[in-house]
């Protein structure tokens, strides 16, 4: 009872230096240089590799937890200013159609659909770091570091992806199917529903696609892409993308599908730009460690 009090305080007082010192080691561990296929041929063979397979399930399991717990707390977060975020987000329709309820639940559902953009967006950077944490003890400690100053990138990212939608795709594809639907001799009466499921899901899209530079980078920085593929199959990626912006996209006339491709080509020549830094870093990486040619024919000398 009487070190307690001192015992706590010490404690206290040590823990962000036992912190930094964690992190530390933690950065600076450099992983098993085992090929991919022979960790995998070792499951069959080996009891130990099968053992420690399933404490990365379990490991893999604990992350996707918090980062579900961290996701129910930012929508309950997000909750509690839905009425100012469906405001925000009708703002692009410019008024031409009033949102009509039609069934019972219906408000509950755009409720939610708003809530859990907002959450993602709020919680993105803690789920980002949650799947590095899982990631980084297979990389090396370059890796680390590089791939540790992604993740608030990776919510820059995200963030540009809404912006962009907001500002230049929803006021121009919003108007253009109410012109569609006049055309047609519809009367518009949009719901609740419909709007939000469309804005929602086309904003979320658009924030996805966002983040294929630093996905490339980091696929590049571990081995699993070269940039001279990315650079060689630029055709059959334009091609992909004017199939998924086709997908994503509400109208199919060519100014909104142009809004979303232009974005995605540009992005997708920014990630051949990331990968050629990343690849570069690599063969620096494995060159310095390559023993220089002198001191090998003096080692086979003393040999």
């Amino acid at each position: 009872m009487i070190t307690f009090p001192f015992m706590l305080v010490f404690i206290i007082i040590a823990f962000p230096f036992r912190a930094i010192r964690k992190s530390y080691r933690f950065l600076n561990t450099e992983p098993d240089d085992r090929p991919i296929m022979d960790a995998f041929a070792s499951l069959a063979s080996e009891q130990q590799a099968r053992q420690s397979f399933v404490e990365h399930i379990e490991n893999l399991r604990s992350h996707l937890l918090r980062s579900m717990l961290a996701l129910i707390v930012g929508v309950a977060v997000s909750a509690i200013y839905t009425r100012q975020i469906s405001i925000f987000l009708i703002a692009p329709s410019n008024g031409l159609v009033p949102l009509t309820a039609i069934e019972v639940t219906e408000t509950i559902s755009v409720f939610m659909r708003i809530a859990l953009l907002a959450g993602i967006t709020i919680t993105l950077p803690f789920i980002a770091f949650e799947f590095w944490l899982f990631a980084a003890p297979g990389l090396t400690s370059r890796e680390k570091k590089f791939s540790l100053i992604g993740i608030p990138l990776t919510t820059l990212f995200f963030v540009g992806g809404l912006w962009f939608c907001y500002y230049y795709l929803l006021p121009t594809a919003i108007p253009a199917m109410d012109q569609i639907s006049k055309y047609m001799g519809f009367t518009n009466q949009w719901r609740p529903n419909s709007y939000f499921a469309f804005v929602t899901g086309l904003m979320f899209w658009m924030g996805v696609s966002f983040e294929f530079p630093l996905v490339i980078y980091f696929l590049t920085s571990i081995g699993f892409v070269k940039p001279g593929i990315l650079t060689e199959q630029w055709r059959l990626a334009i091609i992909i993308i004017a199939v998924f912006a086709a997908a994503i996209t509400p109208t199919v006339d060519p100014v909104n599908m142009g809004l979303v491709m232009l974005p995605m080509i540009l992005l997708y020549f920014i990630s051949i730009g990331l990968s050629y830094v990343a690849y570069a870093g690599r063969r620096r990486k494995a060159a310095s460690e390559m023993p220089d040619s002198g001191e090998q024919d003096q080692a086979e000398v003393q040999v």
